[in-house]
């Protein structure tokens, strides 16, 4: 059996990780560099901004020197961890806190000074943002986060607040946070792995016992049991297998038994036809004897016949789509013509009926025919099982809208061991074999299915030695006598 399932939840898992690792190294990082950079330009245009409406404007009004505006600059810088300029509307740079001679030549007006001037320098180079990744112009060896603010006097904007920032401090921020995502990652991963041991212990493998059991019981081997003690769907599903496959050798049993039974009750009367057949037609038999056989052969045929009829109702009665021709009709009519058939069989053996009926007339919902069909065979069998010179009873009574028929004999019983199995086809009792071999054994199984065909119930109370009584029921009729 390959293990395909095992297997694909294995490539999952490692799906799983590349696909997260994939996450983590493009988008992660990409919009982890977004966020930490935009969080960081806002802290420092905080900054700037704080600058250039105090500290700046104080130096522009001559309100500070330019020592104390040095000095606040390098202050800030150090706490920032980002060089602090003061550059001019052209380019000049009026301030570098982190070198101070810029500024005292750019406030040297003798000879020989030379300010120091960004080449190419343009403020809307920031576009609408107010920040701005690079080298700055070249003035860095490396990239820096620059962020500026205007300092403003009199409505006209005399220099600009710039803040630089190496960008390696800002990527090592991020590469610690991504180093929390790995190791979240990792954690989640081998969360996920200890997961996938659990689901292949809890599901995995009783999935594949359900399997194997399953592939043998299709082989026809029903005797190994799924060994699954759960209180989840698995374990309700081994259990159904197991039940399955005891219903299943149990019926495989079954259909052996019925088949032999088949084979038979067959056998016999086919076997007595040959013998008869043969013996007259060698002339073992003389001629002025064979009316006496004939009539046994016809016995026979009609015995086969009605053998045959009987699996043939079986297999009707075991059809899910049989129809049922459902009227009203009086119970209490067709029991007493249902007995006069048995005239005969009765006058042989002594036997007489004993009859208990409500009612002059006592209407049901059924199908007739096949109703008749039942009483004929509970009548049949309580004669065949009745002592000599013995009553039956038969009984109709009224119910909760039900109708209660009632067949009750005084004869030999059926052992308290048989009473389940006397509704299985061709399913004779030691006593009924001893009694009368020529039975088929269907009668009680037709009995059964056409009952359960009406939606109703059959029930059998015995004791042996003593007598046994069928009880069924049928639905009580709207219809007055």
């Amino acid at each position: 059996m390959k293990r395909t399932l095992y297997l694909k939840l294995l490539l999952s898992y490692f799906i799983y990780g590349i696909v997260a690792f994939i996450i983590i190294c493009t988008f992660t990082q990409r919009l982890t560099s977004r966020y930490m950079e935009k969080q960081e330009a806002s802290q420092l245009y905080r900054e700037a901004s704080i600058i250039a409406s105090d500290y700046a404007t104080e130096y522009f009004k001559s309100s500070m020197s330019l020592n104390d505006f040095q000095n606040h600059m390098e202050i800030i810088s150090d706490y920032m961890t980002a060089e602090v300029w003061v550059v001019s509307p052209d380019g000049e740079i009026l301030l570098d806190s982190s070198d101070p001679e810029i500024g005292k030549r750019s406030n040297d007006t003798g000879a020989g000074s030379s300010p120091y001037i960004i080449k190419d320098f343009d403020i809307t180079d920031f576009g609408n943002s107010y920040y701005t990744v690079g080298k700055f112009y070249n003035e860095f060896s490396s990239d820096q986060l620059s962020v500026f603010s205007s300092i403003t006097e009199g409505y006209q904007t005399r220099a600009y607040i710039i803040l630089h920032k190496d960008m390696s401090s800002v990527t090592d921020g991020i590469n610690g946070f991504l180093n929390i995502s790995f190791y979240t990652v990792a954690f989640i991963f081998l969360l996920a792995f200890l997961i996938l041991a659990l689901f292949v212990r809890a599901i995995y493998r009783p999935l594949i016992k359900i399997t194997e059991s399953a592939s043998r019981y299709a082989k026809g081997d029903f005797t190994s049991k799924i060994d699954i003690h759960s209180n989840d769907e698995l374990g309700y599903l081994a259990n159904t297998l197991n039940y399955m496959a005891t219903e299943l050798d149990t019926l495989e049993e079954d259909q052996r038994k019925f088949v032999s039974n088949v084979s038979h009750d067959f056998r016999s009367p086919l076997t007595s036809i040959k013998g008869y057949v043969e013996a007259m037609l060698d002339g073992t038999i003389p001629v002025e004897m064979q009316d006496k056989y004939l009539n046994i052969i016809l016995f026979e045929t009609n015995r086969l016949n009605k053998l045959t009829q009987s699996l043939i109702d079986l297999n009707q009665f075991g059809h899910h789509g049989i129809r049922l021709d459902i009227a009203d009709f009086d119970i209490n009519n067709m029991i007493r013509m249902t007995i006069l058939t048995f005239e005969g069989k009765c006058a042989e053996k002594g036997v007489s009926f004993d009859l208990v009926l409500t009612g002059k007339e006592l209407f049901v919902r059924g199908d007739m025919t096949k109703i008749q069909q039942v009483l004929y065979n509970l009548i049949d069998n309580a004669i065949k099982f009745s002592n000599s010179n013995s009553s039956i009873k038969i009984e109709t009574s009224i119910k909760n809208e039900k109708v209660f028929i009632s067949v009750k004999d005084s004869g030999i019983g059926i052992p308290k061991d048989s009473l389940k199995k006397i509704w299985e086809r061709f399913y004779k009792t030691d006593v009924s074999r001893g009694k009368d071999k020529r039975g088929s054994g269907l009668g009680l199984s037709i009995v059964k299915e056409i009952i359960q065909a009406h939606n109703e119930n059959i029930n059998v109370i015995s004791t042996e030695g003593v007598g046994t009584e069928f009880i069924f029921t049928l639905p009580l009729s709207k219809k007055e006598g």
